[in-house]
């Protein structure tokens, strides 16, 4: 095999072309091996192989510097710069990440997981090697998809007035996780259609110059386009059009399925991993198709994450135009939403906590300021959520929070999901986020009638004295759990309540626990500095309440073990039962 030899770029270069197709084969195969027992990106990867490899050919990395956007397409990259094994045997499979890496390879020079942000990062790069008056090519891999992103065009808009060497990579394969939206992708449409003549051109009417490669799986084409740019003195885009799961049939022929994959049978490309029963993506969907049949006012969005609701793409076609993907655009789609919601539409927005870390600004001044009555359905916002550093959904409770005018609830079961769901969407008072449980769902099927509109009430679950549990969304059944150790081995027996609003305080219900309780314990599935728990402790700040607060150390957690991280801090039942006994 040419790429067990390969341990670096330099061993790339002592290929001809023969073998470097070669090459690719033995590399798809390794990837589609890797991919149905590990699980991870699939589809970018597969259509990038002959890029990297030319671009390896061309290029001195590291001296000449490639930085990839989101690293979606970036594990054909590891493979040619000193980490093949991760790939080739099965023992090494958890040796890297699933992004780039600066930890693992001087060829890697950010941990990149958030899309749209290589042109700028490129562009940086290339500004501090002019300053120092040094040479190199800086090269960004850039996407279609992630075109969409208002940082990407940013970057572009900037890339012109660098002046230097800077070589954008676009890789065209006309998706983004599912399809492409919005009106630029009607110029690469006519690029590739034209193989790159058409008048009308994006990227040469940003001032950059341009080249476009048809047969971007083609590496003789690609490597004559790259040393057709190299050492260029001003900013260049090369546009290569690419098949996305290329070299894998189910891939080719449903993109969207496999852009991302679970352990899968290589044979029938069926997935190992099989959930039985339904989940928050499957209530959501189910409860916003109902809803935008009643009522044509009711509007669906999603910023390129269509099935974090639940919605493939033949319910995508049910819902019709009350469904919008606003593209890689988490900015547009808070905005969006609260222009839709100021003329009297209802619109629901549903992403990822990881995501919505994107959209300060848009929610305080676009959504908020203006108390427009928008939806945003926030998901994987939890320990339980994804648990590599560039998608921790950990600290959307103490970013939400501070926002003034947004009401923050936090449901422990399916049936106060919906419930709050509904009140939400009906509601035409204030800007609400609902934060979805992590782990498994809950269903009690106990009916809800709290009336959500009464702001910032908690329920009493249980009616005890002297220590007071306040469990949020996730974490509320742990409180539960605590509670009874709690009152097994102290024979006192804690008030537990569920705090439904984690943006706001009950004060009445928190000044009356001061009259039988000595403790006050809350707990949290999110960051605790500057998070729900704290608020409560600085309530109690001059009294003599004692305040245990519960949650996660701000830190950049990194593909972690959940029951180990809930157990350094604190967040098992036992723990929190010994502490109380300490104090």
């Amino acid at each position: 095999m040419y790429i067990e030899q390969i341990n670096g770029p330099e061993d790339v270069k002592k290929l001809n072309i023969e073998e470097m197709t070669a090459m690719a084969a033995e590399m798809r195969q390794a990837l589609l091996v890797r991919a149905s027992k590990h699980g991870g990106h699939f589809g970018p990867n597969f259509g990038m192989v002959e890029a990297t490899i030319a671009m390896h050919y061309v290029f001195e990395s590291p001296k000449d510097k490639i930085v990839y956007d989101v690293s979606h397409q970036s594990y054909p990259h590891k493979m040619l710069t000193g980490r093949k094994d991760a790939y080739l045997y099965e023992e090494h499979y958890d040796d890297v990440s699933g992004y780039t890496n600066p930890k693992e390879s001087e060829h890697d020079f950010f941990e990149i997981g958030h899309t749209s942000t290589s042109v700028s990062l490129a562009c940086g790069l290339a500004k501090a090697r002019d300053l120092k008056k040094e040479d190199g090519n800086v090269i960004a891999v850039i996407g279609d998809g992630s075109l969409s992103g208002g940082e990407a065009l940013e970057g572009l808009d900037y890339a012109a007035e660098l002046g230097g060497n800077l070589i954008i990579v676009v890789n065209d394969n006309d998706m983004s996780i599912a399809e492409n939206h919005g009106g630029l992708y009607q110029n690469l449409k006519l690029l590739r259609e034209t193989n790159g003549q058409a008048e009308c051109n994006l990227f040469r009417a940003m001032g950059l110059d341009y080249v476009y490669v048809d047969k971007g799986n083609d590496i003789a084409a690609l490597i004559a386009a790259f040393e057709s740019v190299k050492d260029s003195k001003k900013p260049v885009v090369v546009h290569i059009k690419t098949l996305k799961g290329k070299g894998y049939a189910p891939a080719e022929q449903n993109k969207e399925q496999w852009h991302w994959c679970m352990p899968f049978d290589l044979e029938t490309g069926n997935s190992l991993m099989e959930f039985d029963g339904e989940d928050y993506s499957d209530v959501t969907r189910d409860y916003l198709l109902k809803k935008m049949k009643e009522d044509p006012s009711v509007v669906t969005i999603t910023s390129a994450t269509p099935t974090v609701m639940g919605f493939t793409e033949d319910k995508r076609k049910e819902a019709g135009s009350q469904f919008i993907d606003v593209g890689i655009a988490e900015e547009t789609a808070v905005a969006l939403a609260s222009g839709i919601a100021a003329n009297g539409g209802k619109p629901v927005y549903g992403v990822y906590s990881s995501f919505i870390q994107r959209t300060y600004d848009q929610l305080t001044q676009d959504l908020c300021i203006n108390n427009n009555p928008a939806t945003i359905v926030v998901f994987a916002g939890s320990v339980y959520g994804m648990n590599d550093v560039t998608h921790l959904g950990l600290q959307d409770i103490p970013m939400l929070t501070s926002i003034p005018g947004l009401v923050y609830l936090a449901p422990t079961t399916k049936e106060e999901y919906l419930a709050m769901l509904d009140w939400s969407v009906e509601q035409t008072e204030h800007p609400v986020a609902i934060k979805l449980p992590g782990a498994a769902m809950v269903s009690d099927r106990k009916a809800v009638t709290k009336d959500f509109s009464q702001l910032n009430k908690y329920e009493v679950t249980q009616k005890g004295s002297k220590i007071a549990v306040i469990g949020a969304g996730t974490f509320y059944q742990l409180g539960t759990d605590a509670a009874a150790l709690i009152e097994e081995q102290t024979g006192v027996t804690p008030t537990i309540i569920n705090p439904l609003y984690v943006s706001g305080m009950d004060n009445g219900l928190l000044n009356d626990l001061k009259k039988d309780h000595d403790i006050v314990i809350t707990l949290e599935d999110g960051y605790l500095e500057g998070g729900f728990g704290q608020r409560i402790a600085g309530f109690y700040g001059d009294s003599d309440m004692k305040v245990l607060n519960y949650g996660l150390k701000k830190f950049f957690y990194d593909r972690y073990d959940v029951n180990e991280v809930l157990k350094e801090n604190h967040l098992t039942a036992e723990q929190i039962a010994e502490d109380v006994k300490k104090v």
